[in-house]
């Protein structure tokens, strides 16, 4: 019973430190840019269509190199 408790307690710190690190690199980008695009634009014809995830990451690629800010590489 003990075991079984500290592997789930483990599973969840792993949880835990793989969204925290996910969020730092970035990687939510996309999910964030749908969910706004999807709630701005929702009933406005006029408004740009979705961009795919891969047209957001060249998108987001060419603007940090035409424009680079605080990255260390």
């Amino acid at each position: 019973m003990l075991a079984a408790r500290a592997a789930a307690r483990l599973r969840a710190i792993a949880q835990h430190v793989s969204w925290y690190v996910s969020a730092m690199m970035g990687d939510d980008a996309y999910r964030k840019y749908r969910e706004h695009h999807e709630s701005q634009h929702r009933d406005d014809d006029s408004a740009e269509p979705m961009l795919t995830e891969k047209q957001f990451w060249r998108d987001q690629t060419d603007r940090q190199d035409t424009n680079p800010q605080g990255r260390c590489c």
